[in-house]
């Protein structure tokens, strides 16, 4: 139940960097059938005391991906309309499902509310897990594994359990940005949209709003995929460039 071998999917690229595999965790039937039980349980406890911010997208019937997109379009509609400065930072977060930090998830947890057996659970489900690496020739029609080895953070990729528990992670991230801004967070992916009547204060709202994100991933020990992270400023053919 705690072991699991990893199969790479090559994604985009150079064949020869590791980078561009996305690893996948073959898991029994069996956990994912636990797994999802108390996802079951686990969602219905969110649900019950509104637990997920409304910034939070993905993973659940009622937060899709076209209502994330909606609100980030929506909203800098109207601050255009407005004739507000509108720009937007997208920051990729580097492995997020693989860093997760297994203390600091679990600390979560237990703020929102799970406690006791259920606490106890997830600790054992979170530690003590190994995983192997298993390289495949097709051409040579040939299999390797790598030695099994212990995983000290993340959550298993493609599990049941792993969106969910990414989601009570970044639950708390809107809540340290600035009330001038939108944050949408789908997965991975951090979408704010800074607007201002100015250009001083947009300027500075903007500073603080990265600044403040950047500062949360660092605390919690994740961690800016640079070459995927972006600003865009929004505008108009009368709206001034600024950044």
């Amino acid at each position: 139940m705690k072991y699991a071998v990893v199969k790479l999917f090559f994604k985009i690229g150079d064949k020869s960097k590791i980078s561009n595999y996305r690893p996948i965790s073959i898991l029994s039937s069996f956990i994912k059938v636990l797994e999802k039980v108390m996802y079951n349980q686990l969602q219905e406890h969110l649900n019950k005391y509104s637990i997920l911010a409304e910034e939070v997208f993905g993973f659940r019937a009622d937060s899709t991906t076209n209502k994330a997109i909606y609100k980030l379009i929506n909203e800098t509609l109207d601050a255009l309309n407005s004739k507000f400065i509108v720009g937007g930072i997208f920051f990729n977060l580097e492995k997020a499902f693989d860093c997760l930090n297994h203390s600091i998830l679990l600390s979560k947890l237990q703020f929102y509310g799970v406690n006791g057996k259920a606490k106890t659970w997830f600790e054992s489900y979170l530690n003590n897990r190994y995983t192997r690496v298993q390289i495949s020739d097709i051409g040579l029609n040939q299999m390797s594994f790598s030695a099994w080895e212990k995983i000290t953070d993340g959550v298993p990729q493609e599990s049941v359990l792993g969106p969910l528990l990414f989601l009570i992670y970044v639950n708390d991230l809107p809540k340290n940005i600035i009330d001038k801004t939108v944050t949408v967070l789908f997965t991975d992916d951090t979408s704010i949209i800074v607007e201002s009547p100015n250009s001083k204060d947009f300027q500075t709202n903007m500073f603080t709003a990265f600044t403040c994100v950047n500062k949360w991933f660092k605390v919690n020990l994740l961690s800016i995929n640079g070459d995927k992270t972006h600003y865009i400023q929004f505008k108009t053919k009368t709206s001034p460039h600024l950044i």
